[in-house]
C-alpha cells in the first residue's frame, strides 16, 4: 500500500456519513420491477471505487458550508450517471476486466449492459428533477452530452497514430473531467455561490479530474494488473492512443516512432514490453506524471481559493495524494 493511503482514507472519514446516506439513495432508486435491472446495476455499484464524484461534490458542499439535504440526492445522480457511462465504456471497448473482476458485459451481456446503462442515465434524470433548480440540471444535461462527445471523439480517434496532445486533451477534458467538473460545481450551486467561488469549483473538478485520467493512462504502462484491477496493455490493444504514447513518439527515434505507431494502429500486443521499454527511455512516462502534476497543481490552486476549512484543505490534499495512485 501506498504512503498516500492513509491520506485518502482522512479525505473519506471527512465525508464518510454523508457517503452513507448516499449509499442510502442510489439502494432505494436502484429498485426496479425488472430483476435483471437491478442485478445488473447492483453488480457495477457494489464492485467498489472510491466514488470519486459524489466524494468531490460533498467536499465542494462542505467547504461551501452547505448542508442541503438535496446534496444525498445529486452525489448519488452523478455516481449513476458514471456508472451509465462504465457500462457503455466496457460494451464499446469490448472489457472483459474492472476493478479485479468480470465486467457487466462478461458476465450478464452487452445487450443487458446497454439498456441497464439506458436505464441508470434515465433514472438520474428523474432524480435531478428534486432539485427543482434549473441550475443543476442545465450543468447535468451539458455534463452528460458533453461525456457523450467525448466518447464519440474517442471512438473516432481509436487506431490513429497521428492524434497531438491537444486532440487527447479534448477528449479526457469531455469524456473524463467533464462528470468531475459538473460534480464540484453542483457544490456550488447547492450551496448558492457567487461567481467567483462556483468557477474555483469547476475549474478544481476539472484539473482535478484530467489530472486523473492523465494518471490512468501512465498505470496502463507503469502499473500491475493486481493493482489496477484491470488488464495491462488494454488502452494499447483498443487502439487508444494516450499521452504516454503520444510523447514517446515525439522523442523517440525513427525505429522507436515506428513501433509505437504499428502499435497504435494495429492494435496487436505482441511487442507490448518493447512499447512499455520505450515508452520509459524516451522519458514520456516521466514527462506525462509531470503533466498530471501540472494539473493537480491547477486543481490546488482553485481549492485554495475557497473558504479555509476542513473540506477545502481535503480538496488540496486529494489532489496532492492523487499523483501516487497505483489503481
Amino acid at each position: 500500500m501506498s504512503a498516500s493511503a492513509p491520506i485518502t482514507a482522512a479525505v473519506l472519514d471527512l465525508v464518510a456519513h454523508d457517503m452513507a446516506q448516499v449509499d442510502g439513495v442510489i439502494a432505494e432508486r436502484l429498485a426496479s420491477s425488472v430483476p435483471l435491472v437491478a442485478q445488473v446495476a447492483q453488480y457495477i455499484i457494489a464492485a467498489g471505487g472510491k466514488r470519486l464524484r459524489p466524494v468531490l461534490l460533498l467536499l465542494t458542499c462542505g467547504a461551501l458550508g452547505c448542508t442541503k439535504e438535496q446534496r444525498f440526492n445529486l452525489a448519488a445522480v452523478v455516481e449513476f450517471i458514471h456508472t451509465a457511462t462504465l457500462l457503455h465504456d466496457d460494451v464499446v471497448d469490448e472489457s472483459t476486466l474492472r476493478r479485479g473482476r468480470p465486467t457487466a458485459n462478461e458476465n450478464f451481456g452487452n445487450p443487458a449492459s446497454v439498456l441497464v446503462g439506458d436505464f441508470l442515465y434515465s433514472r438520474a434524470f428523474q432524480m435531478m428533477l428534486d432539485a427543482n433548480n434549473m441550475r443543476v440540471m442545465q450543468t447535468l444535461a451539458e455534463a452528460t452530452n458533453v461525456i457523450a462527445e467525448g466518447e464519440v471523439l474517442q471512438l473516432m480517434n481509436m487506431h490513429d497514430a497521428s492524434l497531438d496532445e491537444e486532440g487527447y486533451l479534448r477528449v479526457i477534458r469531455s469524456k473524463t473531467a467533464k462528470l468531475f467538473e459538473a460534480s464540484a460545481r453542483l457544490g456550488a450551486i447547492l450551496a448558492g455561490s457567487n461567481a467567483h467561488e462556483e468557477h474555483a469549483c469547476a475549474s478544481y473538478g476539472q484539473s482535478l479530474g484530467t489530472a486523473f485520467q492523465v494518471i490512468d493512462d501512465v498505470l496502463d504502462y507503469d502499473g500491475q494488473a493486481a493493482e489496477m484491477g484491470k488488464n495491462i496493455g488494454d488502452d494499447l490493444r483498443e487502439g487508444k492512443v494516450t499521452l504516454p504514447l503520444i510523447l514517446a513518439m515525439q522523442r523517440g527515434n525513427t525505429v522507436q516512432r515506428e513501433t509505437v505507431r504499428e502499435a497504435i494502429q494495429s492494435g496487436c500486443v505482441d511487442r507490448l514490453q518493447d512499447i512499455v521499454d520505450i515508452v520509459r527511455e524516451t522519458g514520456a512516462l516521466a514527462a506525462t506524471r509531470q503533466a498530471a502534476s501540472a494539473e493537480a497543481q491547477r486543481a490546488i490552486d482553485a481549492a485554495l481559493q475557497l473558504p479555509d476549512n476542513p473540506y477545502s484543505q481535503a480538496m488540496v490534499t486529494l489532489a496532492s495524494q492523487l499523483l501516487e495512485r497505483r489503481a
